[in-house]
């Protein structure tokens, strides 16, 4: 087997940046000739192609991210190297995470605690909409989706869907609206006015689907979609929030908010998107083991 040219890599690195021969050449100093030249030799070395052509521009393959990191890291301990002599320096491997953005805090932090404080392990962290999320994991910028909303999925989608913890869903409120009798689950929900997930979740399908059974009408006090929103509103005491007791645990343990009930039958499932993938990050069977 050939060894591997870093020159080569080097070279490889700066058109991935660039997105296209052109420019990188340009950049570079060289012909696109040669430039085309020495990245087909890499590619040859390493038995994979690294760029796919769409449209006008170059986009790298699972392959060619896989050797875009490993590059990254390489040149990174070789400028720790040369920057500091520390002969600690070694490569770190990086897991890219995006997160709905509506999610629970704590439950991305119990996701990836296995990972937090290990020198080998860089966590990138990012929020936004499911479908930016998606569209990012499939282009390999992203390792793994954080959601609580099952993607669409029928036998040509690539999402491999994992269920990583089904959390169960209470009524939470403060001391003084909850007070210290226990009452069943249908008088809180008629007697208080309640915080709600929006209509598109599916925490509030199930919860709308447990008070049908119970016959009783809520009167919805706030809606929201986002996890921490939930939570300020049960702090200012604006009625009962359904929610789960993870979102809030750090406000139960102080006594700030208190468990009126729990909602039977009633679960919030979290999920983790990755894609099926040749070369998968092996963080990922760290933070997925059961």
């Amino acid at each position: 087997m050939s060894p591997l040219n870093l020159h080569h890599l080097r070279l490889f690195r700066a058109v991935a940046r660039e997105g296209t021969i052109v420019r990188a050449a340009q950049r570079l100093n060289l012909s696109q000739s040669a430039l085309s030249t020495q990245i087909k030799a890499l590619e040859s070395v390493l038995g994979h192609d690294l760029f796919e052509r769409r449209g006008r521009g170059l986009h790298l393959t699972e392959a060619g991210r896989i050797a875009l990191d490993h590059a990254d890291a390489i040149f990174r301990t070789a400028e720790d190297l040369t920057g500091t002599l520390r002969e600690t320096a070694l490569p770190r491997r990086a897991l890219r995470v995006g997160a709905l953005a509506t999610l629970s805090r704590n439950f991305q932090m119990q996701f990836l605690r296995p990972l937090v404080g290990r020198s080998d392990v860089e966590i990138v962290l990012r929020s936004g909409s499911q479908g930016e999320l998606l569209r990012a994991l499939e282009t390999l910028t992203l390792d793994v989706v954080l959601t609580n909303l099952p993607p669409a999925r029928d036998s040509s989608s690539p999402w491999l869907i994992h269920d990583v913890a089904a959390q169960p869903v209470s009524l939470i409120g403060t001391p003084a609206r909850v007070g210290r009798v226990r009452r069943p689950v249908r008088d809180l929900i008629a007697d208080h006015p309640l915080i709600l997930p929006t209509l598109d979740t599916a925490l509030r399908a199930g919860f709308d689907a447990l008070t049908s059974r119970l016959g009783v009408s809520p009167k919805i006090a706030a809606e929201a979609d986002d996890m921490a929103m939930l939570r300020l509103l049960a702090r200012e005491d604006a009625g009962l929030a359904v929610i789960p007791p993870i979102v809030v645990q750090d406000e139960l343990s102080s006594g700030l908010l208190v468990e009126a009930a729990q909602l039977d039958g009633v679960k919030e499932t979290f999920l983790a998107v990755t894609l099926a993938r040749r070369f998968p990050n092996p963080l990922l069977s760290v933070v997925l083991a059961p």
